[in-house]
């Protein structure tokens, strides 16, 4: 082929991205490098004597060296502490216990099915990316279910296949952050911004809902952007399907299943009654200090109440349907689900080092408040701030698929800067989930990009990472213009983007 056919930069560009991407370590060895790297940086910065004015308490802050016999010590005294200390650690093993009960049950992929199969044929599409973003409380269900099912559900009405596919990919992928219910993401980025408000604040507290409110309205904004891009671009694009793959007839729930679903429900109300008596009453038994609903149990300890609440509906509907037959099934829906934590575990031992030694150094905080003053100083405003830090997000996700380990990384550098320039870490996490977001369908740094072809590719034996690219492209640009439209929006009317969770930090 001619080095100036159609489409050769567009594939140079994607190999390139390719290769770069596959020449980045392992996460877990990119935590360790970066820990050793802290190490050295350290070593230089107390010998060039690196320092800083805290600009809210007058104080110097100095680097501190941590390849010295005290910084050794604390090194090899506070390894294991690092570790199991490591805020989200905790956070994700909890959520996934009672998550991996509602999964193994059942009960998730049923609720899926019956919201998909009820649609009214004009609210398909909006319904298949909503419900793509509803996946993601249950960690990976979107990509091994959603995606191939929209693919199903798209062909037995006459709509081609893969742009059902891509609409649900939108949802699952790229609206990865916005969800209308607190999924393992939530907590997982809060604990990551918890840890790195601490560098500037020890007493600051990022809650699992600090981005409830933006994050749901986002779900809708997202939902409604997915299928005006599905039905004016990518349908209109692919044409009618010509492939000889016959449609598939979609599993109808079982009158046991429906069965099921409505005791869950009934429970679910329970849990909702029990709440509200707990909170309505100015005196509620969980209400927090001082009668403060903001401070309540139920919000700071939103992660017990989310493996409570999931537990109890996963196990009712799996004893309904028979799934669950003795305390050992649930126990085993527990177990399989941390199968998927084992390399999560790895990776959190090297970011725990990584982060805790960074905070030891003080060189965060030095550079937050070099890095705060300098922004001062070229003065570009908040808005235009917060477009580079989405646009900067979205290129890291390009050549790194994990959102927890990228905001392992840049969390310790972003939300001490943006701290001591008056914003609050809730706002610093809230632009990071969107440019972690928007580029999700379009990295093939994604764990299941690859798998995302391979569903393609039944329905178009020719399909490949340009096809993927070239239908997810149209979906990423209107997601990163609407997504950051809504973002300055919400900014410039000043409202809360979760409970008690604002958009400006008191220095």
């Amino acid at each position: 082929m001619e080095e100036t056919a159609p489409g050769v930069p567009k594939r140079r560009l994607l190999n390139f991205i390719e290769r770069a991407g596959n020449a980045l370590p392992h996460p877990a060895t990119l935590f360790g490098l970066l820990a050793l790297a802290v190490l050295a940086v350290s070593w230089l910065g107390g010998w060039l004597g690196w320092s800083a004015v805290h600009p809210a308490t007058g104080e110097t802050v100095r680097a501190v060296n941590l390849v010295s016999r005290e910084g050794l010590h604390r090194i090899l005294l506070g390894m294991v502490d690092n570790y199991t200390g490591f805020a989200p650690l905790g956070i994700v093993m909890v959520a996934l216990l009672g998550i991996g009960v509602m999964e193994s049950s059942g009960m998730i992929s049923a609720a899926v099915r019956l919201i998909v199969i009820k649609a009214p044929r004009s609210m398909l599409t909006f319904v298949i990316v909503f419900v793509g973003i509803l996946s993601n409380i249950a960690s990976d269900l979107g990509y091994i279910l959603i995606i191939p099912i929209a693919g199903v559900i798209f062909h037995s009405v006459g709509r081609h296949p893969i742009a059902g596919m891509a609409a649900a990919f939108a949802g699952v992928s790229g609206g990865f952050s916005a969800n209308i219910v607190i999924g393992t993401i939530d907590p997982l980025l809060a604990g990551l911004s918890t840890e790195a408000a601490h560098i500037v604040d020890p007493s600051y507290y990022v809650l699992p809902t600090a981005n409830y409110y933006f994050m749901t309205v986002s779900a809708v904004m997202i939902s409604l952007a997915g299928t005006w891009v599905t039905s004016r671009v990518v349908e209109p694009r692919l044409g009618e399907y010509q492939g000889d793959v016959p449609p598939e007839p979609i599993e109808q729930l079982t009158p046991t299943e429906k069965r099921a679903l409505r005791w869950t429900g009934a429970v679910f109300l329970v849990w909702m009654a029990v709440f509200l008596c707990g909170l309505v009453p100015a005196d509620g038994f969980l209400r927090g200090p001082g009668g403060s609903v903001l401070q309540s149990p139920l919000l700071r300890g939103f992660i017990a109440v989310l493996f409570l609440v999931t537990t109890t509906l996963g196990i009712v509907y799996g004893r309904i349907t028979g799934r669950f037959r003795s305390d050992a099934d649930v126990i085993k829906g527990m177990t399989d689900s941390f199968k998927s934590l084992v390399s999560f575990l790895v990776l959190v031992f090297f970011a725990a080092q990584f982060v805790a030694w960074f905070r030891w150094s003080n060189l965060g905080l030095i550079l937050a408040i070099d890095g705060a003053r300098w922004l001062q100083g070229v003065n570009i405003g908040t808005v235009p701030l917060m477009v580079l830090f989405v646009m900067f997000a979205g290129f890291i996700n390009m050549f790194m698929g994990s959102a927890s380990a990228k905001w392992a990384i840049m969390a310790p550098v972003f939300v001490p800067m943006f701290m001591l320039m008056g914003y609050s870490p809730e706002l610093s996490q809230a632009v990071y989930r969107i440019g972690d977001s928007v580029t999700n369908i379009i990295s093939p740094m994604m764990s299941f990009f690859a798998l995302i072809i391979v569903y393609f590719e039944k329905y178009d034996g020719r399909a490949g990472i340009g096809t993927l690219i070239s239908t997810m492209l149209p979906y990423s640009v209107v997601f990163f213009i609407a997504w950051t439209l809504l973002l300055i929006g919400w900014i410039l009317l000043g409202i809360p983007l979760g409970p008690g969770s604002g958009i400006y930090y008191n220095v």
